[in-house]
């Protein structure tokens, strides 16, 4: 098909920025040449990978999927090329909101005294599964199911009890558990990096919801008494405020912990690496 590197460049730019304007300035050439590069991997691919109007452009099917592989490939060759200079690059390890927990740090520990030619990298990324398909990470930890693809391997790892999250202030915060009902007629801040909350109670006993854009909005939403939130234990560790109270959650089910892998692996120390977490995580698994 004489599919070029620059048309890949192309469709992987248009899809991040959004525009031809943005995606021509990310790429340090003109809006025209650009709109031709798209024209040529379309007529050459024989198929519409970008539908644009005059007032907005978006991916097709067809072309969302080539945007994911395209930063796939390209990826994975300016690995190729860096690696031939420098040498192996460290693993890169992605989380949303708060990684392992208390876990984080003895398991990285560990692995740096076992591994120390192998260094690894955390990476906090909004969508870690997007960055993991795109080749950016080399293997996530999330919270929340990946969506079903025979190009990634999930392993449960273990669980975490959830936690309710209050101003020092709030009547609550005297309280040494809470209970859904607790907070339905309250407002609960979701963060969007974390996973939705609102589906855990009942139809019709839903609380009114809000989203915030990260852990710091959502911790100082909190703090404020505007609202209350809902999270797992890892956040207490990872993101502890003077101001707000962690508080088990009675009658919520526990979230499961998982990491994500491609089934090509991207570097080859990813299986390695899931087998000292297997190790470790099995070594301190508390009871729930």
């Amino acid at each position: 098909m004489n599919v070029e590197l620059r048309h890949l460049r192309a469709l992987a730019a248009i899809g991040d920025e959004g525009t031809i304007t943005g995606a021509a300035a990310a790429l340090h050439i003109s809006q025209p040449a650009l709109s031709r590069t798209l024209e040529q991997l379309e007529s050459r691919l024989g198929t519409r990978l970008v539908e644009r109007t005059t007032r907005q452009l978006s991916l097709t099917d067809a072309g969302r999927l080539l945007y994911e592989r395209a930063h796939l490939i390209l990826n994975q060759l300016d690995d190729a090329l860096s690696e031939a200079q420098a040498g192996l690059r460290p693993l890169r390890i992605g989380f949303a909101w708060a990684a392992l927990g208390d876990r984080t740090v003895p398991l990285l520990r560990a692995w740096r005294e076992q591994h120390p030619d192998i260094p690894v990298r955390v990476h906090r990324r909004n969508d870690p599964e997007a960055a993991l398909r795109r080749g950016e990470i080399d293997a996530v930890f999330l919270r929340t199911p990946p969506t079903a693809d025979a190009e990634l391997m999930t392993e449960e790892l273990y669980r975490e009890r959830r936690l309710a999250a209050v101003s020092d202030s709030d009547p609550l915060a005297g309280r040494s558990v809470v209970r859904l009902a607790d907070l339905a007629d309250r407002s609960v801040v979701l963060c969007a990096t974390a996973a939705s909350t609102a589906n855990l109670w009942p139809r019709g006993q839903q609380p009114a919801t809000f989203e915030v854009a990260n852990v710091d909005e959502w911790l100082t939403t909190i703090a404020t008494g505007e609202a209350v939130g809902v999270t797992t234990e890892a956040t207490e560790h990872s993101h502890p405020h003077p101001d707000v109270r962690y508080l088990p959650l009675a009658d919520s089910a526990p979230v499961t912990v998982r990491l994500v892998w491609p089934r090509t692996p991207t570097h080859p120390a990813t299986r390695t690496f899931l087998k000292h977490v297997r190790r470790m995580i099995g070594a301190a698994e508390p009871e729930l």
